[in-house]
């Protein structure tokens, strides 16, 4: 197989600093040599590469974006061509490194007591410590606000009951940040050990999409939870503060979906004879490639930017809605695309754009839907939420 070329037509690799390069090719490195072989086995068999663990860890890509207690550090560009480079190879481990640093690390980080930070960030930046975010639930996904998931006070621990589903890491974490309703109906993040009696797990089997993740349902059951598992942060500024550190990840990250899929249309258009010539020869492949490759450039712009944005601390979450939801419906619609100029070898495992496009499904609804982050935007412009 032609190893991987980055599309960059504007010249984009300019606009990166020495160390923002580094870091790219050490992940692109690793993922060339330890992930993509591997991949699409595991996601045949619906499992998820646990032993690339430790030396994701050890790359430091685990809260990369974080300070202190073993993290890396980074600043939010280095951040993203990390996220952008893990999900070239398949977004179930972009997941995987996602929710682990920006929806478990991040809370603790930034909403934790020093006890908390003390005790769980470095052995999570270390991959000791797997975390899983639990917000989502049976009946409330967009609308977070209604969970009915409840924190009961009783003496010095919470009681708690209910239930999150479609839980990124549930099967194989260590501890769940969970948002609860407590007695007063203010939703509060308690971390919850996985070894706390009443709280189990259940695995969701046989998915078309994300075969490579871990997907869960968190069960609660009079699970008692010291208060001093309490997050120091109340309502929704708290999850969706969280999310928003992991959709500026899936912005990136949905770019190196759409460059694999772009990358292996176009090395296969060139090779593919058809009516005595290669059909990169064709008027009709090649509007498609160009049509692609001008949706990842702009995407790849808009990102940056965002990227400069987040660095300066000017970033703002209608933004990071407009990136999440451009460039995954961009990707999804490249995944699209090059499967169909892949013809019927597009829905082999022998070649990867198959597995993105299912994969792109679930990344296109979770952490806010198209349609919602849509509203997002359109409340901005008017000044108008449409949500109720």
């Amino acid at each position: 197989m032609k190893p991987f070329e980055s599309l960059d037509l504007f010249n984009l690799e300019s606009e990166f600093s020495s160390e923002e390069r580094m870091i790219r090719d050490s992940i692109r490195e690793f993922v060339n040599a330890e992930v993509m072989p591997v991949i699409a086995d595991h996601y045949d068999r619906g499992t998820f590469p646990s032993h690339l663990i430790p030396k994701m860890a050890e790359l430091g890509v685990l809260g990369a974006n974080l300070t202190g207690y073993d993290c890396a550090g980074l600043n939010a560009t280095s951040y993203g061509l990390i996220m952008q480079e893990l999900e070239r190879a398949d977004s179930g481990v972009r997941s995987f490194v996602s929710v682990q640093g920006a929806l478990c690390m991040y809370p603790i980080w930034k909403y934790g007591t020093q006890a908390h930070k003390d005790k769980y960030l470095s052995l999570m930046a270390r991959g000791q410590v797997i975390g899983c975010f639990g917000l989502t639930e049976p009946d409330f996904g967009s609308n977070p606000g209604g969970m009915i998931t409840r924190a009961s006070k009783v003496g010095q621990d919470y009681i708690l009951n209910g239930s999150k589903l479609w839980i990124t890491n549930g099967g194989i974490c260590h501890l769940a940040i969970v948002w609860a309703k407590d007695d007063e109906g203010k939703i509060i993040g308690l971390i919850v050990d996985r070894d706390r009696p009443g709280f189990k797990v259940r695995d969701i089997e046989k998915k078309f999409s994300l075969k490579a993740s871990v997907t869960s349902e968190l069960i609660f059951e009079d699970c008692r939870v010291p208060v001093s598992q309490q997050l120091q942060v109340e309502g929704l500024k708290g999850p969706f503060s969280c999310l928003n550190q992991a959709r500026y990840g899936i912005a990136w990250g949905a770019i190196g979906a759409a460059q694999a899929c772009f990358d292996e249309a176009l090395n296969y258009a060139k090779t593919r004879i058809q009516f005595d010539k290669p059909i990169a020869q064709f008027q009709l492949v090649q509007a498609k490639l160009a049509n692609i490759a001008t949706e990842i450039t702009k995407a790849q712009w808009l990102t940056l930017r965002l990227g400069r944005l987040k660095e300066a601390d000017k970033i703002q979450p209608y933004q990071v809605s407009m990136c999440k939801m451009n460039n995954v419906s961009m990707a999804l619609n490249t995944a699209r695309v090059c499967r169909d100029i892949l013809g019927a070898s597009g829905i082999t495992f022998e070649y990867q754009v198959g597995r993105h496009l299912l994969n792109l499904e679930s990344v296109n609804t979770y952490e806010g839907t198209e349609d919602i982050h849509r509203l997002v935007i359109g409340e901005t412009i008017t000044g108008f939420p449409a949500y109720r």
